[in-house]
């Protein structure tokens, strides 16, 4: 009886490991059709505002900024900065109240495409496996075209192409420099920092996010990573 049943579980374990790894490389193509925090955001009465929109429909402002804001190794790292990870430990061993983040831009799209938000260290260990393989299998330009579709922007706002028709009005491509560092401003807590009328938190943030924007435009791994792929005819 305990053979046929791990015969059993194997099977089911290796069916669901060939199923999420087929997942993973059609998502290299296909968006995301639905994520458990857009689930759970509209379950929760809060909306679910969503547009996705090719990497060549986003305005370069936007990609800057948000790399900018979040994650300024992003094009240099395989996934995981450990500095600040190391960084955050230190930090999170002497204060107990206020917890602080490391996460890069790779492992914020495997929590939000794959995952469920949380600290458990189940889900830290599946972050760690998914941002591996994004890494391995999307490539860099891939997974930051996700991310600016699926991260939370505001309440049951998610996607750049959203937040810029809530906020200003306009579709993505169009955002100014301006526009594109007030909505990469709000990324820490988008639900508590509102963009337009910009908070006090996102009026004192988004010069610096432009400053760092000017800092990093002429970085080649940077401008490469900015760079818009040609549209096939």
């Amino acid at each position: 009886m305990f053979f046929r049943f791990m015969q059993k579980a194997k099977k089911i374990l290796l069916f669901l490991f060939a199923a999420q790894l087929i997942y993973i490389i059609l998502l290299k193509w296909v968006d995301p059709p639905i994520t458990i925090t857009q689930l759970a955001s509209w379950i929760r009465g809060e909306g679910l505002k969503r547009d996705y929109v090719s990497f060549n429909d986003i305005s370069v402002h936007a990609v800057l900024a948000v790399v900018a804001s979040e994650d300024q190794l992003f094009p240099d790292h395989n996934g995981f900065d450990v500095k600040s990870i190391k960084k955050a430990m230190d930090t999170n061993a002497k204060k107990t109240k206020r917890l602080r983040g490391a996460s890069t831009i790779s492992q914020q799209v495997a929590k939000n495409v794959f995952l469920w938000q949380g600290r458990s260290w189940l889900r830290k260990g599946l972050e760690a496996y998914f941002t591996f393989m994004i890494e391995a299998v999307w490539g860099k330009r891939r997974i930051l075209e996700v991310y600016l579709n699926v991260a939370e922007m505001g309440t049951g706002v998610f996607g750049i192409e959203a937040a810029a028709q809530k906020y200003f009005r306009k579709p993505a491509k169009s955002l100014t420099r301006t526009e594109s560092a007030k909505i990469a401003a709000s990324l820490p807590n988008p639900k508590k920092y509102t963009v337009n009328p910009a908070s006090a938190y996102i009026t004192k943030r988004y010069p610096w996010v432009m400053r760092q924007m000017d800092n990093l435009r002429d970085d080649p791994d940077i401008a490469r990573l900015l760079k818009k792929p040609e549209k096939k005819e």
